[in-house]
């Protein structure tokens, strides 16, 4: 769980002012408004990298989407996932995640399931980096979900390829 000390600008100001210092805040880590975070990456796949669609392993390449809304279902319908260079992937078929459930988006060809929480990119690239990436999460109407940043000597640090945010 990250804490976070917030202080307003305005009390920023008046402590900068009463050192004699220039008023200089730092930007404050944005948190979005969404029911649907990232709730962990599998930016590399376990194995050797291979983006075969037959024989290849990127299927073993994913991102996990969490509603962590108490009340409120969420369809995945729209909703656009990117990395730091574009590539993206947009949710094009209904897929509603109820309160507190996931869905897996995996790269490579397979059948989407509501019942085993998959979604297949359709696409035996692979999207995430393996030593850093940002990964992107928008709402439909192209609104900020979540976004994380990682590289792999900072947030990996059991080096299994897998990291975790919001829990």
């Amino acid at each position: 769980m990250r804490i976070r000390y917030a202080l307003t600008t305005t009390a920023a100001a008046a402590a900068a002012a009463a050192l004699g210092l220039a008023a200089a805040v730092p930007a404050q880590a944005a948190e979005y408004s969404s029911a649907l975070k990232i709730k962990g990456i599998q930016y590399d796949a376990p194995g050797r990298d291979s983006n075969k669609c037959s024989g290849g392993n990127t299927k073993s390449e994913y991102l996990t989407i969490k509603n962590y809304s108490k009340t409120a279902t969420v369809n995945l319908k729209g909703y656009k996932v990117k990395d730091a260079a574009g590539n993206a992937f947009t949710f094009k078929n209904s897929h509603t995640l109820q309160p507190g459930d996931y869905a897996s988006l995996r790269g490579g060809r397979g059948t989407d399931s509501d019942a085993k929480n998959v979604v297949y990119r359709q696409n035996c690239n692979f999207i995430w980096n393996n030593d850093k990436d940002t990964i992107y999460l928008y709402k439909p109407g192209g609104a900020r979900a979540d976004v994380h940043a990682y590289t792999k000597k900072a947030n990996d640090r059991d080096g299994n390829g897998y990291i975790t945010y919001h829990g």
